[in-house]
C-alpha cells in the first residue's frame, strides 16, 4: 500500500503518516465553539478532515480508523449569548450545536466516531491542572485564576517558529499583575454565584480553552495521536498552548505524530470573521439555493492549505463542473466501481484535490466515476433532481432558483460553445435511445433559459 504523505505545520514538510497502530489511526481536529450558526469559512476544515477521514477509512478499513471532533459547549461567548436572551448555557449551547451538524451534515460531513462535549469532561481537566501544578509547570493566584508557566519550557512556541521577542510585538496577552510572564494562560478561571460552573481545589469556577482539547484527546484517543488538526488561526495560540501543557503531561511524549492546517477562506481581500461582519452562512447559502454538493466542491477545488476566495465565480464554476460530473455519471450506482487510483494517488499526496480534479475530468467510466466522487463526498444518488432542473429544495422545502450568495437570482448562463456540445450530446442520446439522458439535457437547458427546437434540419436553440 502506498503511503499517505501529509504537510506537517512543526517541521514544515511533507512526511509520511506513519501510524503508531495501523489497527487504530487517531485523527483529532478541533470542533465548534457553539455560540451562533457556522459561516462558510468554519466549514472549510469540517469538509478537508471529512475528506482525509474518508481517504483513512478506504486506506486502512473503516473500522480502524477513530475520529474525533470536540464541541466547545462552555465559553465566555456562549455564556454572552445566554445572559443576553436569559436562558442558560446549554440551552445556547445545544441550539447551535444542532445548527452546526445540520449544516455540516448537509455538506456531506460525515459525523465523526467521537464528538466529545467540554462539560463532560471537567473533572480530567481539574485532574490534569493538578498534576501541571505538581510538577512544577503551572501556578494558582488565589483569587484569581490558575495559570501555566511558560518560562517551565526551554521552546515556546514550537508549530509557529518564532522568538519570544518577535511574539510580544504582535502580541495582545494582557500584563496582569499577578502573571509571572506575560504569555502565561489561563487553565482554570473563577466563577461568579450567578456563572456557571464547578467546584475545584481552587475553588469554583471553570476550564479555559486550551485544556479541554488536551484532556479529551488524553481521555479518548490515548498520549499522542496520529494526526492533530484545525484551521491556520490555531496554530497560535490555541494548539501552542495544547501542546506546552500535554508535553508537560505526559513527560515529553509528543501530543502528535503531525500537526495538519488548512488556510483561511475569504471574501474579498479580508479573512472571513464574525468580529469583522463578513461573513455568509451555510444555511443562507442553502436557502439562496446553491445545492450542497456545489459548496463541497468549492470548498474544495483549492489545496486546503492554500487560501480560498469565496465569490459568485468560483460557486457559479463549481456548478458547472458538477453539472459536467453527473451527466457523465449517469445513473451509475457508486457502489458499481472502484476510486480510480490516480485519482486516490493525488489524495495520497497531501489530500492534492486540485489533481485530483483534474484526474476526475479524465475519468470516462461511468461506475468508476460514481464511486470515485463518492469517496470524497461528492455525485450522490439524492443530487440528479437538482442538476437536472437547476433548482434545489432548500431547507424551507421551498425550490428556488439558482443564485449567488448576495442572492442574485439570475440563470447561470452558458456560453454558445457549450450549448452546441450539449445538444450534440443529446442527439447522441437520442440516437442510442437513451431518452432519459435526452430529456435531462433538455430540461436542464430550459431551467438555464435556453430552449431547444427540434426540426428536420436538427436541433436549434433560442434563449427564452
Amino acid at each position: 500500500m502506498s503511503r499517505i504523505r501529509l504537510y506537517d505545520t512543526m517541521t514544515r514538510q511533507k512526511v509520511d503518516l506513519d501510524p503508531a497502530d495501523p489497527k487504530r489511526v487517531t485523527m483529532y481536529v478541533c470542533g465548534p465553539t457553539v455560540y451562533g450558526r457556522a459561516h462558510i469559512g468554519n466549514a472549510r476544515p469540517a469538509v478537508v478532515f471529512d475528506v482525509l477521514r474518508r481517504l483513512l477509512r478506504h486506506e486502512y478499513g473503516a473500522e480502524h480508523v477513530v475520529y474525533a471532533r470536540n464541541i466547545t459547549d462552555i465559553d465566555d461567548k456562549i455564556m454572552a449569548a445566554a445572559a443576553a436572551e436569559g436562558v442558560a448555557p446549554k440551552v445556547i449551547a445545544d441550539r447551535y450545536e444542532a445548527h452546526y451538524l445540520a449544516d455540516m451534515g448537509a455538506l456531506g460531513v460525515q459525523r465523526p466516531d467521537l464528538e466529545p462535549h467540554a462539560t463532560d469532561y471537567v473533572a480530567p481537566m481539574i485532574a490534569m491542572i493538578a498534576d501541571l501544578i505538581a510538577k512544577g509547570v503551572a501556578y494558582a493566584v488565589p483569587g484569581h485564576e490558575v495559570l501555566f508557566d511558560i518560562a517551565a519550557l526551554d521552546r515556546y512556541p514550537v508549530l509557529q517558529k518564532q522568538q519570544r521577542d518577535q511574539m510580544r510585538a504582535g502580541s495582545r496577552a494582557e500584563a496582569l499583575p499577578y502573571k509571572r510572564g506575560e504569555f502565561d494562560f489561563v487553565l482554570w478561571k473563577p466563577s461568579t454565584d450567578g456563572q456557571i460552573g464547578w467546584d475545584s481545589p481552587w475553588g469554583y469556577g471553570r476550564p479555559g480553552w486550551h485544556i479541554e482539547c488536551s484532556a479529551m484527546i488524553a481521555a479518548e484517543l490515548g498520549t499522542t495521536i496520529d494526526i492533530h488538526g484545525g484551521g491556520l488561526d490555531l496554530i497560535f495560540p490555541h494548539h501552542e498552548n495544547e501542546i506546552a501543557q500535554s508535553v508537560c503531561a505526559h513527560d515529553g511524549a509528543p501530543l502528535a505524530q503531525v500537526w495538519m492546517h488548512n488556510g483561511f477562506l475569504s471574501m474579498v481581500e479580508t479573512k472571513m470573521s464574525k468580529s469583522l461582519g463578513n461573513v455568509v452562512g451555510v444555511d443562507e447559502l442553502l436557502a439562496a439555493g446553491w445545492h450542497p454538493e456545489v459548496l463541497r466542491l468549492a470548498l474544495l477545488s483549492a489545496h486546503y492549505r492554500q487560501p480560498l476566495a469565496w465569490t459568485d465565480e468560483l460557486l457559479i464554476e463549481s456548478k458547472k463542473r458538477a453539472d459536467r460530473l453527473y451527466r457523465r455519471r449517469g445513473n451509475a450506482p457508486p457502489a458499481a466501481g472502484m476510486p480510480d487510483a490516480n485519482f486516490v494517488a493525488a489524495l495520497r499526496d497531501d489530500l492534492n484535490t486540485p489533481a485530483a480534479w483534474s484526474r476526475l475530468s479524465e475519468i470516462d467510466d461511468p461506475a468508476v466515476l460514481a464511486a470515485t466522487g463518492q469517496l470524497i463526498g461528492l455525485l450522490g444518488q439524492g443530487a440528479d433532481t437538482y442538476f437536472r432542473t437547476g433548482k434545489y429544495e432548500g431547507p424551507a422545502g421551498i425550490g428556488i432558483a439558482i443564485g449567488s450568495f448576495s442572492r442574485v437570482a439570475d440563470p447561470v448562463p452558458r456560453s454558445p460553445e457549450e450549448i452546441e456540445l450539449l445538444i450534440t450530446a443529446r442527439t447522441a442520446a437520442r440516437a442510442r435511445k437513451d431518452f432519459a439522458e435526452s430529456d435531462r439535457i433538455r430540461d436542464d437547458l430550459a431551467a438555464q433559459g435556453i430552449i431547444l427546437e427540434d426540426g428536420p434540419g436538427g436541433t436549434t436553440w433560442r434563449r427564452a
